[in-house]
């Protein structure tokens, strides 16, 4: 049976101090999940900058790099499904992300995407499908693995008239023995492609399943007929989990993960993560 986790990036507002923290770990677990995905700056000290650059993008990670994550996941009973990292650290220091990802009990290293990079130019693509794989089996001989984590720049159309995607490339050019992936479904109904698909074309390749609803949440009459979509609590929106949820068991995956950013009920991520859990335990 895959593990329920929550991605820590969701709960940046909530892990202010060790009691707090404490306190959002042990609500979790009530919830009925049994794992958490940390994230590389937020088991770390970060600076302020980098705080509030993370704010202003409305995904505020907290102090939670301040605290000891090893003792609280543990006091929480708690699994580590992977640990969120990035390239570049991989490249530079391999073994040392691998061994702090086994300190956590995990073999799963995930990048989550490339910043300030082209996905719409071939050649830069082609060169990232190359470094995944080098980094993944350097990762392998440390005993870990490697995934990667797409979000919507990956269905960029290439500029080499081919009419495939950053994604076709990465899919089609990683080595299975060294790269596979973790799937967020939210982000690519977002971006308008058929996820079911995707998902039956990674198969046993898609690893972890990042899931999330999409819908809309008003607190009254809508101005417009056209009202903003933005991320919903499992069930509370309108993308087609039952299907994405079956084919996710199909493809064997280890754990399937929760995050949202913003737009909780009542602003409250351990409320949301709550409210979520009632899809999750009826289905996992």
């Amino acid at each position: 049976m895959a593990l329920k986790a929550v991605q820590q990036f969701m709960l940046g507002t909530v892990l202010g101090s060790e009691a707090q923290a404490r306190d959002t770990l042990a609500k979790m677990k009530a919830a009925g999940y049994n794992g958490i995905e940390l994230c590389g700056f937020m088991i770390h000290p970060i600076g302020f900058t980098v705080r509030l650059l993370t704010k202003a993008a409305g995904m505020p990670v907290g102090r939670g790099g301040n605290l000891d994550w090893h003792a609280l996941v543990k006091e929480a009973g708690l699994q580590v499904t992977s640990l969120h990292t990035d390239l570049g650290s991989l490249e530079r220091a391999a073994h040392a992300a691998a061994e702090e990802a086994k300190s956590f009990g995990t073999d799963t290293l995930v990048i989550t995407g490339m910043y300030r990079f082209d996905y719409g130019d071939a050649a830069t693509v082609h060169a990232l499908a190359k470094r995944l794989n080098a980094a993944g089996k350097a990762l392998a001989q440390e005993g870990t693995r490697l995934l990667y984590h797409n979000h919507n720049c990956e269905l960029r159309r290439l500029n080499d008239g081919s009419g495939r995607t950053a994604y076709d490339v990465l899919l089609a050019e990683t080595d299975p023995a060294a790269v596979n992936f973790e799937f967020d479904s939210y982000w690519f109904t977002e971006g308008g492609a058929n996820t079911p698909e995707v998902m039956r074309r990674l198969g046993p390749r898609m690893k972890l399943w990042h899931i999330n609803d999409r819908g809309t949440r008003l607190s009254g009459p809508a101005t417009t007929p056209i009202l903003k979509t933005d991320s919903m609590e499992l069930g509370y929106g309108n993308m087609d989990l039952e299907t994405l949820t079956a084919i996710a068991k199909e493809n064997g995956i280890d754990a399937v993960i929760l995050e949202s950013h913003r737009n909780w009920v009542e602003k409250s991520p351990v409320k949301s993560l709550a409210w979520s859990a009632k899809f999750l335990n009826a289905h996992f």
